[in-house]
């Protein structure tokens, strides 16, 4: 005879209890939680990318004979754009590459929602400070400090999982990779926009003004102010991390006969969680290669014509880029999910994976093209690989978090943010040398420009 289903228990002032009873009691879409998860994961991706529109003029030196702004005093030739720029957006990850792990067991610990809220609050100060930089050093500094003290990603990951049933969690971890990617879309578009206000937008910015002393200050306020308005909103953000008294660890459900079982699996070793370690080494080396696109298409469509680019001004840049976040939305609101259900994580990680390497072979040729022709295939181009990307990222997260329990998501994101944080690192330098090399040897027959 089947034994009847263990009768949940649910301990008073538990968080973690308390989601669960809601769960239970209401379930349809948290739509309130995930808008927290939304709009917190967007203040912390934002300031990211923010800075690849602007990159190319930001580290350019006064003393060159080039007429573009000049601000950090670094490169005194248009060809070693790419070597320092690509050690100024590989700072931001190696911050975060000292940090996530910690800032995953500190959330195991404590709780999803503190390490949330000083995330947010290291966005704001680091962020303003980094728009108030003149020297290459500090802008590095800046960016450094935001990536170690920044630690939300692992936390929310684990988050959008435990705050809906498990019909809904893929929905959850698209939210969070959907939110991530829009705001290394939205944030390129904010720095393209918004850099460089006096030179823009002479008629409302006045060149004695703090934008003038300041250039690249406008677009990062902008987005220290709007997580300040995230951060007062966390006020309402629940906990669901399990703090049952008397228990060392949390347990992934409030089954009192499951307790021995859910604690003995936090014993486990991450390291030796196959499913986890694999879904980990595929999200790496995905991070590493959309991370290089990302550095490269800012600095490729702002260089010249004569080195391979397309001579466009940071705004055209951040124009493109706002199209494909507006794509990207729509992907995710109206399309992934029946992509989930029909192919699941694994296939559609696979198959996004192998439509990616003929995408990113075609933007080569697109020096070729201008006017309308140009514009499609360059828009085009951008969103497919926005799509693409998003789907990736959300299908190794969702397979990251289904292989641990929920003492363990934490550490579990932690370690997949800090090795995907490495990876990243390495992208931006590795493409910025690349990238410089190849302006270089335009006219020589081994790898030549064109």
């Amino acid at each position: 005879m089947a034994e009847p289903p263990a009768t949940k228990v649910y301990h008073d002032g538990c968080p973690g209890c308390a989601m669960e009873q809601r769960k239970e009691e209401h379930k349809g879409i948290p739509y309130r939680e995930f808008l927290f998860v939304a709009i917190t994961t967007l203040a912390s991706s934002l300031p990211i990318s923010s800075l690849f529109p602007f990159l190319y003029f930001m580290v350019l030196d006064p003393f060159s004979s080039l007429e573009q702004i000049r601000d950090l005093h670094v490169a005194r030739t248009e060809e070693d754009i790419g070597f320092y720029a690509g050690f100024l957006g590989a700072s931001y990850m190696i911050g975060r590459g000292f940090a996530s792990i910690l800032w995953g067991m500190v959330a195991d610990r404590i709780g999803r929602k503190p390490v949330i809220i000083f995330s947010i609050f290291a966005v704001i100060v680091l962020n303003t400070l980094f728009g108030l930089s003149v020297k290459y050093w500090m802008a590095v500094t800046t960016r450094f400090l935001l990536g170690a003290l920044n630690g939300l990603l692992a936390p929310i990951k684990a988050y959008s999982i435990e705050v809906c049933r498990a019909e809904h969690q893929p929905l959850g971890l698209s939210i969070v990779s959907t939110a991530w990617g829009i705001g290394l879309v939205v944030g390129p578009a904010t720095g393209g926009y918004l850099a460089q206000p006096v030179k823009q937008y002479p008629h409302i910015f006045h060149e004695k003004s703090i934008f003038g002393r300041f250039p690249y200050l406008l677009p990062c306020l902008c987005i220290s102010l709007f997580a300040l308005l995230v951060l007062l909103s966390c006020i309402w953000l629940p906990e669901t991390l399990h703090k049952h008294k008397g228990l060392e660890v949390g347990v992934e459900t409030a089954e009192a006969s499951t307790t021995q079982e859910s604690a003995e699996s936090h014993q486990k070793s991450l390291f030796r969680n196959w499913p986890l370690m694999s879904s980990i080494v595929t999200y790496c080396v995905f991070s590493l290669h959309d991370t290089a696109y990302s550095e490269i298409f800012s600095l490729w469509t702002v260089s010249d014509r004569k080195y391979g680019g397309l001579s466009f001004s940071s705004k055209d840049v951040g124009q493109v880029l706002a199209v494909a976040g507006a794509s990207l939305l729509v992907y995710q609101l109206f399309i992934y999910g029946w992509v989930d259900k029909i192919l699941g994580p694994i296939h559609s990680t696979r198959i996004s994976a192998a439509l990616s390497v003929p995408i990113i072979a075609a933007y080569p040729f697109m020096t070729h093209l201008s006017g309308i022709r140009l514009g499609v295939a360059l828009y085009s181009a951008a969103m497919i690989k926005s799509v693409l990307a998003i789907t990736i990222i959300t299908g190794t997260s969702l397979l990251q978090n289904k292989a641990v329990p929920q003492g363990q998501r934490g550490a579990a994101n932690g370690i997949a943010t800090t090795a995907m944080s490495l990876f990243k690192a390495i992208a931006p330098a590795g493409a910025g040398v690349i990238f410089s090399w190849a302006q270089k040897r335009q006219h020589v027959a081994f790898f030549p420009g064109k």
